[in-house]
């Protein structure tokens, strides 16, 4: 049984994976290396190769972590909830992780455009298992006629874009506003409003 580790271990790496994350999340796994990681971690190379064997086993801790906080939210629609504040609750659960955590937003979207070679497993596995789930509760809000007949397959995929968004396109969301703009307290507004004209039955 391996020893657990000491709190300096456990400190040196966060450090290595909050490092790791600023520089996949900008240069994508192929652009990033063990020494920029390094550098920004503030470590010897040698030392961050003590705590993670490779620049593979780094990426993969920071997917794994980070499918876990992108399902948590699709995890907490209650079929037992009223249909509406359930689908408005998960939108804005969605649009505070695209708040609080843009780098783990723009990280899960390279690897998705870069054919997701190390998720794939994992997208097969868990995310198509629990999307096939909340489909099915949301299909019976619709049988019951308590909202409005629609894909739900596609109906999450499209909260999944339009709150993603304000994340993945920050430069470009925050130029175009302009100053003086709270890009995610006016998108809750917008899609709170979208949403529950489109799910009127």
């Amino acid at each position: 049984m391996p020893r657990p580790k000491t709190r300096i271990q456990l400190r040196n790496s966060e450090t290595i994976l909050e490092a790791a994350l600023d520089v996949f999340s900008s240069q994508g796994f192929r652009g990033a290396t063990l020494d920029q990681i390094a550098e920004v971690a503030g470590l010897s190379k040698p030392n961050l190769l003590y705590y993670f064997p490779s620049k593979e086993a780094i990426h993969q801790t920071l997917l794994t972590r980070l499918l876990h906080t992108w399902l948590d939210p699709l995890r907490e629609m209650d079929a037992t909830g009223d249909p509406v504040a359930e689908v408005m609750g998960y939108m804005r659960r969605k649009l505070e992780l695209s708040r609080n955590y843009p780098r783990e937003s723009r990280l899960f979207a390279i690897e998705i455009l870069q054919g997701a070679p190390r998720m794939r497993e994992a997208i097969e596995g868990e995310l198509t298992a629990l999307v096939a789930e909340k489909a099915v509760v949301l299909r019976q809000w619709m049988d019951e006629g308590r909202i409005a007949r629609l894909d739900p397959v596609h109906l999450v995929f499209s909260i999944w874009a339009l709150t993603q968004h304000y994340a993945d396109f920050d430069v470009q969301v925050r130029t175009v506003l302009g100053e003086g703009h709270d890009p995610y307290a006016e998108a809750g507004a917008f899609l709170e409003t979208l949403y529950t004209r489109l799910l009127a039955p």
